[in-house]
């Protein structure tokens, strides 16, 4: 990643972003992760793009980057050498042309097996009015993790091969988010994301974890709902604060704010997670770290005061992940898989 001297580049180089900043933008921090979610409800079909450019602080870049599909449990991902991320907006890119994308397009070369060419049509942006997913927290310096779903909805144009299968994706539904931070991912966090709902155009998501600056930390959860004509952001721990309970199996939260409440339950089983692979930039090799499910199931509720329910939605296809060092290594060596992403039932490989 490039980076570039002066306060504000230093500002965030911290990692934040100042009120209504273009969060999209590198900030060169220790890792910059972009993440595509393709959801196509009439063929049951999900599937994940990501990379992530990362800086091992010395002078070196390198990227973490996966194609995943459902359903069949597929998974490619690998630890490459060389990546830049866009300073002057949404972008990232492997050295080698393997995994190039913007915020238009994706393109995603792993071999003959996992492929991905996707053109973004008809985006429904995060409104530049509003502050970012996390509010205030972008403005923080030095947190160790930033999250923002840039693309709340998008429609599809292109095709994937998927374990060597061909897969159109002409009109499925797409969503895409951006996370950052110096030191990678918290020691535990929880994350979700669903489209393929009754309303074709309804998206929800949320991501949830302790944020931590120095020896200062809290437990933060943003849940983000887009349906039924509304767009509520909550997670605001002192004007809306989000309760989450998680495990490996199930995702409950709550959400209040003055005049909505939001309800989240999630469920998936266990033995059907992808393990998605985690950054630990300055060693330069990816862990397993994230267990991910991209065809759990996720029904959602919002209430407005003074007039009851305003909008139900049910999801079979959504993202659900639990991610935490310690555990997920123990659970994927559990299962057979390796410390560069691999586990037992998902086909992976590391460069």
């Amino acid at each position: 990643m490039e980076t570039r001297r002066g306060p504000k580049a230093l500002y965030r180089a911290s990692g934040a972003d100042l009120p209504f900043d273009d969060p999209l933008r590198s900030h060169a921090t220790g890792m910059e992760g972009y993440f595509w979610r393709i959801t196509q409800p009439e063929t049951g079909r999900v599937v994940v793009a990501l990379i992530g450019v990362n800086d091992d602080r010395a002078g070196g870049h390198w990227a973490t980057v996966g194609l995943a599909g459902h359903p069949g449990g597929f998974l490619k991902a690998a630890a490459l050498d060389g990546a830049t991320a866009d300073m002057e907006g949404l972008g990232a890119r492997t050295t080698d042309g393997r995994f190039v994308a913007n915020g238009h397009s994706v393109r995603v070369d792993l071999g003959d097996a996992a492929k991905l060419e996707l053109e973004v049509d008809d985006q429904v942006l995060w409104p530049r009015r509003r502050l970012g997913a996390s509010s205030w927290f972008h403005s923080i310096p030095a947190l160790n993790q930033y999250w923002h779903p840039h693309l709340v909805d998008g429609v599809a144009r292109g095709h994937a091969v998927i374990n060597g299968e061909e897969w159109d994706l002409d009109g499925a539904r797409v969503y895409a988010e951006k996370n950052w931070g110096r030191g990678g991912f918290p020691a535990e966090w929880w994350w979700g994301q669903a489209q393929g709902f009754e309303d074709a155009d309804a998206c929800v998501c949320f991501a949830g974890g302790r944020v931590e600056t120095g020896p200062l930390g809290v437990e933060v959860t943003a849940l983000v709902v887009r349906a039924g004509g509304k767009f509520l952001r909550l997670g605001d721990p002192l004007l809306s604060p989000v309760k989450a309970e998680v495990t490996d199996e199930e995702w409950l939260l709550t959400g209040r704010s003055p005049r909505y409440r939001v309800e989240v339950h999630g469920t998936a089983q266990l033995g059907a997670a992808h393990v998605l692979p985690v950054p630990l930039p300055e060693e330069r090799r990816n862990i397993a770290a994230a267990l991910e499910h991209l065809g759990a199931t996720m029904t959602v509720t919002v209430k407005e005061r003074g007039k009851g329910v305003v909008w139900r939605g049910h999801s079979e296809l959504a993202g659900l992940e639990h991610g935490g060092r310690d555990r997920a290594e123990a659970e994927a060596g559990r299962r057979g898989g390796t410390p560069d992403g691999s586990a037992g039932p998902v086909k992976n490989f590391t460069d």
